[in-house]
């Protein structure tokens, strides 16, 4: 396992508030030596690994469970977008009827209730994978500033079951957002969707982390796993 890391102060100059999405997204595709034709995007979103890629293909499948994202993403004869969630088997029994060159994921697996199933169920795909997902250090000083356990799993956790499921090669990233004050960083994690829209302070706790936190930048944590050959 590698570990990088990346540091950017350029949170108050984007209008969108998927920075680091943006930036993993990037790295994602640095490491695909291929230009696969026919991809699919598992947690496409609003379409921005879509509107990153920078080769001609073939087809491009995209899932989500937010209709609302999907209604976002780019539209083509090209594009092909299922709304599914890729906890549930149904979106993978219709995914299967179709081939792919590569498979991608970025910045969505984190949410998957069963990592290991899902993990079964993109093998059965049968296609290699480039896949980013964040891991348990994402916040890491807020979770302990707040004394409250990280919801996302431990970047060992995903290595292990990248390498199992995969053969993969894995990458662990961090990175670093910094903030003007900490009022603007604590309305970026609301509004990005890197919290997952999971509530767990009160208001009061909140208000008291929102006090006390101690630095002026975020802290994010994300495994990259790439099979051998994408």
């Amino acid at each position: 396992m590698r570990v990088s890391s990346e540091f950017s102060k350029r949170a108050l100059e984007y209008e969108s508030y998927n920075i680091i999405q943006n930036m993993v997204i990037e790295k994602l595709l640095e490491h695909v030596k291929q230009k696969p034709k026919n991809i699919l995007d598992i947690g496409c979103g609003s379409g921005a690994l879509c509107k990153a890629i920078d080769w001609e293909y073939n087809s491009f499948y995209g899932v989500d469970f937010a209709q609302g994202m999907l209604e976002l993403h780019p539209k083509s004869p090209k594009i092909e977008l299922l709304y599914g969630d890729f906890n549930d088997d149904k979106p993978f029994e219709k995914l299967l009827t179709h081939l792919y060159d590569s498979i991608f994921s970025a910045s969505a697996l984190q949410w998957a209730d069963d990592l290991e199933r899902v993990f079964g169920k993109i093998r059965e795909l049968n296609a290699p994978v480039a896949l980013a997902i964040f891991t348990s250090n994402t916040f890491k000083t807020i979770n302990k500033t707040a004394a409250i356990s990280s919801i996302l799993r431990d970047a060992d956790e995903v290595c292990e079951l990248g390498k199992k499921y995969f053969g993969a090669e894995v990458e662990v990233a961090n990175y670093k957002l910094e903030f003007e004050s900490t009022r603007d960083m604590f309305k970026y994690i609301k509004r990005s969707g890197v919290s997952g829209s999971r509530k767990i302070l009160s208001y009061k706790e909140s208000k008291k982390l929102l006090n006390n936190y101690p630095l002026n930048y975020l802290e994010f944590e994300v495994a990259f796993v790439y099979s051998p050959n994408i």
